[in-house]
């Protein structure tokens, strides 16, 4: 899902299905009169109007497979939930514990749908694109629902082997929503095409502070460091500094760890990391080709899965040097 909608934003495909059919809209067009029908309502939008008034029907159904397909997979998650559920509760398979967390999971994929939608509809009127704030909100939400479900199979999953345990660290939380943070702030990165300005690392340019971005802060205030493309971009950069340190000095604190599952989560949120800001410098040095961008987005993800594991992995193992000796 993740990757299918990647390649929807950075193909520019995300607007070209310009209604919300959440049954019919299941089939795609079927015959050249329903193929020219959808073609005419895209014709109807500033997306086309004023950047694709070139677009054959080729290039037109070439967008729309994307933008099907992502919310194709949309429903598929929808079913894949709701069948096994239904089935499992019929059989009383479901314990108490589990339901509420899954009540949870089907609201959250029902608001992400609703989300989506709120999200593509800021394209339809007057903007080529959509809003990169509503982009921030569709992709955090994504993030918080995926979150959710994985944090829920560890706990399923850990029951016979792992208890929670008091933990006063908070170095394993705050990893987690500083890596939550970096990721929204990725968004808006996307959201605002920042990632096709300043294609140089380590500097801007040759600048360290670009000066678009210092005037941006004069001119419009606190709002340029969402708006404009250079400040976000410098955000985002800095965001990713501060990710990597922190990250780095806990893992150096950590070496000293006698509990190996905890040494091991540390070592893998590194290398994770690692891999991370390497695919974000070399997408940014190539201007973002498409497979470059969706590794990115998608490697994001498994950084975010690393940080709650490693969260999960400190609040229910205890510190090896607190158990007590048999």
């Amino acid at each position: 899902m993740v990757i299918v909608g990647g390649i929807t934003r950075l193909t520019g495909s995300g607007l070209s299905i310009t209604e919300w059919k959440v049954v019919t809209g299941t089939l795609p067009p079927l015959s050249d009169a329903d193929w020219q029908l959808e073609f005419d309502k895209y014709k109807q939008i500033p997306q086309y109007q004023l950047l694709n008034s070139h677009f054959e029907l080729s290039d037109f159904k070439r967008i729309y497979f994307w933008e099907y397909v992502h919310r194709l997979i949309g429903r598929m998650i929808g079913l894949v939930f709701l069948i096994p559920f239904l089935y499992f509760y019929v059989k009383r398979r479901v314990s108490k514990e589990l339901m509420p967390r899954l009540m949870v999971m089907f609201l959250l994929g029902a608001l992400q749908g609703t989300i989506g939608w709120y999200m593509v509809s800021s394209g339809l009127t007057e903007n080529t694109r959509v809003s990169h704030y509503r982009l921030a909100l569709h992709l955090g939400t994504a993030f918080i629902t995926f979150g959710y479900i994985f944090y829920t199979l560890l706990l399923e999953s850990g029951k016979s082997n792992h208890i929670k345990v008091k933990n006063e660290n908070y170095f394993p939380k705050s990893i987690l929503l500083l890596v939550f943070l970096q990721i929204i702030l990725g968004a808006f990165v996307a959201g605002t095409h920042a990632g096709y300005v300043y294609n140089t690392w380590p500097d801007m340019e040759g600048e360290y502070i670009p000066e678009s971005f210092t005037f941006a802060l004069q001119k419009d205030g606190w709002v340029s460091l969402f708006n404009n493309p250079a400040s976000v971009q410098f955000i985002h950069r800095c965001m990713a500094y501060l990710v990597t340190l922190v990250i780095l000095f806990w893992w150096w604190k950590q070496q000293k760890e006698p509990s190996e599952d905890r040494k091991r989560v540390v070592n893998l949120l590194v290398f994770v990391l690692m891999l991370q800001v390497i695919l974000g410098i070399y997408a940014l040095l190539a201007h973002v080709p498409v497979w470059l961008g969706v590794a990115h987005q998608a490697m994001a993800f498994v950084l975010f899965a690393s940080a709650i594991y490693h969260y999960y992995i400190y609040q229910h193992t205890k510190d090896a040097n607190k158990i007590p000796a048999k």
